[in-house]
């Protein structure tokens, strides 16, 4: 049965584009970086916010790459990417609370922050092969603005399982969210890339 199992995994691998996987790896390696870096920087002080803040940060940086689409003259100098690469970063930071919510130690080294970082993004990767594998990369034809879009309606119905104290009757929870939100985000930077 195991065996079966790598067997399947590996034919999903294979029959999704390499160059999409190493898309996906070049990407996540940028949005690490900066995360590693924050980290130092500002040690775990995210730790700190209740799932709902997350959710509410997604929401103001997807809601500004919306804005930035249409507006004509900036007032703060960063761009789609940079917001971007924030939804990344800010949706894995959700993913780990979700798993450390009952650890009230806010404080992580910087090597157990990065740890639970790249837990959270090798389920993302295999998300990723196997929805990629069933939509036959049906995302490399999508406009960039529409992942915006996408990520604002994720926000949207996560925060209404939020405000239903996380109960769902059919639908997946707010870390399947989460983990949409990471695909739509790191696609838009790998066709912004793309455009360069």
């Amino acid at each position: 049965m195991i065996e079966k199992a790598c067997i399947a995994r590996l034919a999903i691998f294979a029959s999704v584009g390499s160059s999409t996987i190493e898309q996906f790896d070049e990407q996540i390696s940028i949005c690490r970086d900066i995360f590693a870096k924050k980290t130092y920087d500002y040690g775990t002080a995210w730790r700190v916010l209740r799932p709902q803040a997350v959710t509410d940060q997604l929401f103001i940086k997807a809601r500004r790459i919306q804005t930035i689409s249409r507006a004509q003259q900036r007032m703060v100098n960063e761009d789609e990417r940079t917001e971007y690469i924030g939804i990344v970063n800010y949706a894995i930071i959700g993913l780990i609370q979700l798993k450390l919510k009952d650890d009230n130690h806010l404080e992580l080294t910087p090597e157990e922050a990065l740890t639970l970082y790249n837990r959270e993004v090798a389920d993302i990767r295999q998300l990723l092969l196997a929805k990629n594998h069933d939509y036959g990369e049906a995302w490399r034809d999508m406009r960039v603005s529409s992942f915006a879009d996408l990520i604002l309606m994720k926000l949207m119905r996560i925060k209404q399982i939020e405000d239903n104290a996380g109960h769902t009757l059919i639908s997946e929870g707010i870390d399947a969210g989460y983990r949409d939100i990471v695909n739509y985000a790191v696609f838009a930077l790998i066709k912004l890339n793309e455009k360069k």
